[in-house]
């Protein structure tokens, strides 16, 4: 699998390291946006996601399982 090839713009800006602030800003920020069940919603899942991968490991093993799926599904049929 090859890597995506990133405009130098966007590369710079993800190569940038996010402050912690400014990470918890536009979480807030988004989060705000939500209300009713669309945010019990996403609480239930938060919540289901941190009992079902309770470490940090856990949780970045399955990021990365679920992202060889997602690449998978992505490619063309050979």
């Amino acid at each position: 699998m090859r890597a995506q090839e990133l405009s130098p713009e966007v590369e710079a800006s993800y190569l940038q390291p996010l402050p912690a602030e400014e990470f918890e800003r536009r979480v807030r920020a988004s989060l705000e946006e939500l209300e009713g069940p669309e945010l019990e919603n996403l609480q239930q899942l938060i919540g289901w996601f941190r009992r079902r991968y309770p470490t940090a490991k856990e949780r970045l093993a399955y990021a990365r399982r679920a992202y060889t799926r997602w690449v998978r599904a992505a490619e063309p049929a050979r």
